[in-house]
């Protein structure tokens, strides 16, 4: 009996040595040299995740830049010190990047818009929308259920008055929100731009105001006063945010949308914070 387990430890001896020398072996065969900058440019990155690059991760990234594919300054949250250390550190140019933020295209809070129901379900764009098309009149502007600002790892959306508010000074520009958003009210537009069109609306100005206050009507006023600033599209003013001079605080005081759509981002947000009734009438 003795004899027989001796033998039977010793042959599970030997398989388990021969089969360790195998499992060595094929894994030296195919063993995947790993790079070490892609753990140098990992660390240097802000590590914040938040896939306004287009990839996976501050990891997935850091290799798309150690192969060449990406330049550093495409990361939306490093600041120019974290993105001039990772070129210095591969020795690579940092790369131009185009810095982007976040802006909601309308001003339709639950004073100016029309209440098409009483919504009481769950707290979800997506889901308000499924019910008769969310509890605002316009089909197109913000839902204000807060499906942004629940998708935002920076904290930089707030809801005011059943309407989606940008904290410029927060926003990185990632683009959650904007993938978040099912009205597709979300843009990402230059970090240098302040005047904006707070409409989404395509339809016809006198459709829009029975629902909105404070939407765009077509009126063409921006476009006439500065064509290389602003386009109309149908009835929907645009800002032109390739324009090689952008809007300013000036412009829409020469303007004087008549009817308050077209405002700087920090007016839109003093509007909302403490006149929600606003309106140029």
């Amino acid at each position: 009996m003795l004899t027989t387990t001796l033998a039977s430890v010793a042959v599970m001896g030997c398989l388990g040595l021969f089969l360790g020398l195998v499992i060595g072996f094929f894994a030296k065969l195919f063993k995947v040299a790993s790079d070490s900058r892609g753990d140098l440019v990992t660390e240097l990155l802000p590590g914040a995740n938040c896939g306004g690059c287009a990839k996976a991760g501050c990891s997935d990234f850091a290799k798309s830049v150690v192969s060449g594919e990406n330049p550093p300054g495409k990361c939306p949250v490093s600041s120019a010190e974290q993105v001039n250390a990772i070129a210095r550190a591969l020795g690579i140019d940092a790369g131009g990047g185009f810095k982007k933020r976040a802006v909601v295209r309308c001003g339709g809070d639950i004073h100016q818009v029309a209440r098409r129901v009483n919504y009481n379900g769950v707290l979800d764009c997506v889901s308000a929308g499924l019910i008769a098309g969310g509890p605002k009149g316009c089909r197109y502007g913000c839902v204000g259920m807060g499906s942004c600002a629940a998708v935002c790892p920076f904290g930089a959306i707030e809801i005011v008055n059943n309407l989606a508010i940008v904290h410029p000074e927060i926003c990185v520009g990632c683009g959650k929100c904007a993938a978040a958003c099912p009205r597709g009210v979300i843009e990402l537009v230059p970090i240098e731009s302040t005047v904006h069109v707070y409409c989404n609306s395509p339809e016809k100005g006198p459709e829009k105001r029975k629902n909105c206050k404070v939407s765009c009507l077509g009126c063409r006023k921006c476009e006439k006063a500065f064509p290389e600033k602003f386009k109309v599209e149908g009835f929907l003013a645009h800002v032109r945010y390739d324009a090689e001079v952008l809007p300013t605080a000036g412009d829409v005081e020469a303007v004087k949308c008549p009817t308050g759509a077209l405002l700087t981002a920090s007016r839109h947000k003093e509007i909302e914070t403490n006149d929600p009734e606003f309106s140029n009438e």
